[in-house]
């Protein structure tokens, strides 16, 4: 594929609006993973919304769960999303990455070899 060369003001502003972008899907791919998450620990664990959003976010942080489940169900909600969260969490820092990653390539002019 051939690109017109552009200058480095052209692809700070592109790099921008790609980062913008990724930003606003990565957020809503984390909101409603949260919103997943709360109703799962309040419907399955009988937490209140509170401390449902506060194991949601821990896992999605990547930190683990707060609260002990008591009931089987709660416990394979929480496996469940526990692995969900941990594939979320690598590929929402991976998708905000990309754009950098493909910005250090331009400008170090990498190209495709055939």
């Amino acid at each position: 594929m051939i690109r017109k060369t552009t200058n480095a003001a052209e692809q700070n502003a592109r790099l921008r609006a790609r980062l913008f972008q990724h930003l606003l899907s990565a957020t809503a791919v984390l909101a409603v993973s949260l919103a997943i998450g709360i109703w799962g620990y309040w419907y399955f664990a009988g937490l209140s919304p509170l401390d449902g959003f506060l194991n949601a976010a821990m896992l999605l942080a990547g930190m683990g769960p707060v609260a002990v489940m008591e009931r089987p169900e709660a416990k394979l909600f929480a496996g469940i999303y526990a692995l969900y969260c941990g594939v979320v969490f690598v590929v929402t820092v991976g998708y905000l990455v990309t754009p950098v990653l493909h910005h250090l390539l331009l400008r170090f002019k990498v190209e495709d070899v055939d």
